[in-house]
């Protein structure tokens, strides 16, 4: 729920203990968090209100202070129990407040961490932090994003209950994908079954549009109606407590052309191959390459995508990515997986020139070896 922590006590102590001694490592006195993503993580702060900067000031020890707008005071001090609350008027900024915050912590001139590469801190605002509040800056952009790479239990049964809203999400769109239906009333199924299953409104999506509309990538629904002949392209997630599950599929009317339907085989077969070299200790590239691989042998080793799906978890709008940068399996990732992380893992094969078919499903490693969160049928689905 949007207006409740989701996180235990202990949860938060145990991640604000791991950020500080990533701290400790780099010889740094504290840090200023900036991306949303992450001061919902150390705080679990659940709210629409990260439109306006969220700064969190994170000392070695005591108790760290979250700055952003006065008027979030009622809904701060409901939910964020592990962090001070300060507010500002919006006649001043939160580089304002926090540079006060610095000051009065005795950090000012201190080895302190910034989170440089966030869409949560503008130019602008990092410019007015460093000029009131002199300090040794260290960029630490990737540390806490390195730490929500691994869920915990906590994390994971946030992700099952997402898989759980996506699947409904999911089988309702689908459900009234027709020849004639207008796009609109798909949406709205889908939307409203979202919300009756327990979901909080995702980051991102969904997805729902014409397969004339393919490449339009990041699109979703218009005034049209569909037809048979036409594939549906679905793509979407539902959402708990800011953890998302994202699933993804073609829908076809009438019928699906043996080209689809052949690449559909391929398409399940590079994503099951996936499912096979997710263990603990590979490299991404290791995982794309047994993607790469069935596609190859299957006639088609010139095709080539920029990953076969990315890290999934906590996404605040606009994305369910974890933030502006997404981290995927791809060719050239040293990445190790490790036990615990969650992906979208997607076997895209469209634009083949030999048919078109994809599937996506969310995919956490646990100890036991992959398990697909996600359970819509792969299909082809045929309506």
């Amino acid at each position: 729920m949007m207006h409740d922590n989701p996180f235990s006590e202990a949860e938060i102590a145990r991640r604000l203990a791991a950020f500080r001694t990533g701290l400790l490592q780099r010889g740094l006195d504290g840090a200023v968090v900036a991306a949303p993503e992450n001061v919902f993580y150390l705080t679990g702060l659940d709210h629409w209100g990260y439109f306006a900067p969220h700064l969190l000031i994170v000392p070695l020890a005591g108790t760290p202070v979250l700055v952003t707008r006065a008027m979030e005071r009622v809904s701060v001090e409901k939910q964020v129990k592990a962090a001070e609350f300060r507010g500002h008027s919006d006649s001043e900024t939160a580089a304002d407040v926090a540079a006060r915050v610095l000051r009065d912590q005795k950090l000012a001139g201190r080895r302190l961490g910034l989170e440089y590469w966030t869409a949560g801190f503008s130019h602008g605002l990092a410019m007015s932090l460093q000029a009131q509040a002199e300090a040794q800056w260290q960029d630490i952009s990737g540390l806490i994003d390195d730490l929500r790479l691994v869920k915990s239990t906590e994390e994971q049964t946030l992700m099952r209950r997402a898989a759980a809203v996506t699947d409904a999400a999911a089988g309702a769109a689908i459900e009234v994908i027709a020849d004639g239906a207008p796009e609109r009333e798909v949406v709205a199924a889908c939307v409203a079954a979202m919300t009756r299953a327990g979901g909080s409104p995702p980051a991102f999506g969904p997805f729902i549009r014409p397969g004339s509309r393919l490449g339009e990538e990041h699109t979703t629904w218009g005034d049209g109606r569909y037809k048979s002949g036409e594939p549906v392209f679905l793509e979407l997630s539902g959402c708990a407590s800011r953890y998302h599950a994202p699933l993804g599929r073609l829908v076809h009317i009438g019928s699906i052309p043996d080209p689809d339907a052949r690449m559909a085989e391929t398409s399940q077969q590079a994503f099951h191959a996936v499912l096979g070299a997710l263990r603990s200790g590979a490299r991404a590239r290791d995982v794309y390459a047994a993607w790469q691989q069935v596609v190859d042998e299957a006639g088609l080793p010139r095709y080539r995508r920029h990953h076969c799906g990315y890290c999934v978890g906590i996404g605040l709008s606009p994305t369910w990515t974890g933030g502006n940068k997404v981290v995927g399996l791809r060719h050239d990732s040293e990445m190790e997986i490790r036990e615990g992380m969650s992906f979208h893992i997607l076997s895209w094969l469209m634009g083949t020139g030999r048919g078109d078919y994809f599937i996506s499903n969310t995919v956490l490693l646990g100890a036991g070896g992959p398990e697909v969160l996600t359970r819509t049928p792969d299909g082809p689905i045929v309506r």
